[in-house]
């Protein structure tokens, strides 16, 4: 344990690479993209681009009526072709295009709300918000991360932080393999490398040979261990001697290579794969610092490469995360190992990054003792970091953010005004629109919110974490047994607790005086004038006017339909619009 309070002293003294508001913002609205897809030009050609851009300008007044925008956002809905991924985008893309209007977006959200409510009433209540399968329910999570960007860097970040660095601490203690993934010490037993291997813990001396403070004669020593890969320990090396270094501030590590330094003219460069490695049969594997008999105490460098990486366009690249190398196969079909050379057979289909239930499913048989005690081990190591963000995210000694109050006190209206008195519902709603909503995403991916990299061992932890806070906010009782999932198993004594913290924390949120409308509209005035900066509004607006544009006879037919749009003239402003951006001929 002292190893971690070293871990507490030592952040302190370099600090939470926290992301700004833009960048956290953009990775929440639009996850799975390398940047935001706003990031880029109108794509119109230079002779019509005053025209177009008067047309946003226009369609975006447009946004700003209320019967508008609701008219639109549910006459999409009713169109079979409109996808949840479709749901979530338009969601996100209104969210930029009225950044700098949180009162008015507030109240849309509210509208929304209440008519999803009238929705569920009629079928089954307690599925309300479970998901993002509406527009509303997107617009809610967005809200959600716009709200409480101050309370997680205030509050939140520094014990998520320390979450994160002591698991990252802890995996690389012990070996993991950069093929499948899997580690030795970890919480997920899905990604537990269950063979026994041998490893020696090493103390490299590393020095820098490019950028700032190259050429330095003192080195720094760097924990490796002599079964790890090369790319392995470079990621080791980066991490010691860029130390306090947010991630995007750091040299590629595929633009650098390892020199082994011995001697006055000993320089050998040290890679995963070169002519020296072992190959049997179709397998080949990886060189580590034990291949090469790298000794304790050897000086190694970081030195430019001499040979140009070629990146492959084709990965899907996600800011902050790395995944194994699973599918590398050489042309000749001659596939890499590290540690534990697998079968001929292939391996079944991974879950899907992030599920909370493909880990379950996964499981066919329980798991042994002598691996359930090795995860405990790692449970009891990070258990502190566990308990001080749970304590963070659901204490009320401090104030509560008044957006979670202001959205709770809504949810109980809208239980008030739809009779319903069921308890259970009411937390299920609370559950839905906060933890799952918002904290889950937050514990699960922590590159939205620090400029760091995540790697696929490091994220299967993070998940059983996540598993935990979920179940600590779920009313059902888990009856526990042999094959009952890995986080129920390790956190059977903890979730109790956890679930007294969150019952405590709604009703203490209850219990407290309401936060008025005039209250929250200054606050959301100030979050309006505080992150206005340029989301990419004008490429959100020619992204929506595309959904108008396909759906554009049924919007302006329910336009036609209804009397006060009729009125407004909001249909004919439509049409405008349309003749503006696309040059359409409309029979004005």
């Amino acid at each position: 344990m002292t190893e971690m309070t070293d871990l507490t002293s030592d952040l302190l003294g370099s600090g939470i690479p926290f992301l700004d508001y833009k960048v956290y913002a953009e990775r929440i609205f639009f996850p799975g993209h390398r940047e935001s897809p706003l990031h880029r030009d109108l794509g119109v050609p230079e002779s019509r681009r005053p025209t177009v851009e008067q047309g946003l300008g226009q369609l975006s007044n447009l946004l700003n009526s209320k019967l508008f925008l609701t008219k639109f956002i549910h006459t999409l809905e009713s169109q079979r072709t409109f996808s949840a991924r479709d749901r979530a985008y338009v969601a996100s893309l209104l969210t930029v295009a009225l950044r700098g209007k949180l009162e008015y977006f507030t109240d849309i959200l509210r509208t929304l709300l209440s008519d999803l409510v009238a929705q569920y009433v009629a079928k089954n209540p307690k599925l309300m918000l479970r998901r993002t399968e509406t527009v509303v329910e997107k617009l809610l999570t967005n809200w959600m991360s716009i709200c409480l960007y101050t309370f997680v860097r205030d509050s939140v970040g520094e014990p998520l932080y320390m979450l994160f660095r002591g698991i990252k601490h802890q995996v690389d203690k012990g070996p993991v393999d950069s093929v499948t993934g899997k580690a030795k010490y970890t919480l997920n037993d899905n990604r537990l490398l269950r063979e026994d291997v041998e490893y020696r813990p090493l103390t490299l001396n590393a020095l820098l040979a490019v950028g700032p403070g190259a050429g330095e004669a003192q080195g720094v020593p760097v924990k490796v261990l002599d079964c790890d890969t090369i790319s392995q320990a470079k990621e080791k090396m980066l991490d010691q001697l860029y130390k306090g270094v947010p991630l995007t501030q750091r040299p590629d590590p595929r633009t650098l290579d390892v020199e082994w330094r011995s001697g006055v003219a000993g320089h050998l460069i040290l890679s995963d794969e070169d002519v020296t490695s072992e190959v049997q049969g179709l397998w080949r594997r990886l060189n580590t610092l034990q291949h090469y008999k790298v000794p304790d105490g050897a000086t190694v460098a970081l030195v430019p490469c001499l040979t140009k990486h070629v990146l492959r366009e084709n990965q899907d690249y996600v800011p902050g995360e790395r995944t194994p190398m699973l599918e590398d196969v050489d042309e000749g079909g001659i596939r890499p190992w590290h540690l534990v050379k697998p079968s001929d057979e292939p391996e079944p289909p991974r879950p899907r990054r992030g599920s909370l239930r493909g880990g379950e499913r996964e499981r066919a048989k329980a798991i042994p003792e002598i691996y359930l005690t090795r995860l405990l081990s790692m449970k009891g190591t990070l258990q502190k970091f566990v308990d001080d963000l749970f304590q963070v995210i659901l204490s009320t000694s401090r104030p509560v953010p008044l957006a979670v109050k202001y959205f709770f006190d809504l949810l109980d209206e809208q239980a008030q005004q739809h009779g319903i008195s069921d308890q259970d519902t009411i937390h299920i709603w609370k559950t839905n629109s906060l933890p799952l909503r918002f904290w889950i995403n937050i514990i699960k991916n922590p590159q939205f919110v620090f400029d760091v990299q995540t790697s696929d061992n490091m994220d299967a932890v993070l998940l059983v974490i996540a598993q935990t806070f979920m179940d600590a906010c779920t009313l059902a009782d888990h009856k526990l047994g042999r094959d009952s999932p890995i986080n129920k198993l390790l956190y059977a004594r903890d979730i109790p607790r956890y679930k007294r913290m969150v019952e405590r924390y709604y009703a203490d949120i209850r219990q407290t005086v309401p936060a008025s409308d005039q209250e929250m509209n200054s606050v959301l005035a100030e979050l309006s004038w505080n992150y206005s900066g340029d989301l990419g509004a004008r490429v959100a607006l020619h992204e929506l006017y595309k959904y108008i544009n396909k759906y554009y006879d049924q919007i302006i037919t329910a336009l036609e339909e209804d009397g006060t749009a009729q009125k407004m003239q909001l249909g004919y402003r439509l049409q405008q619009i349309a003749a503006a951006v696309e040059n359409k001929v409309t029979d004005l």
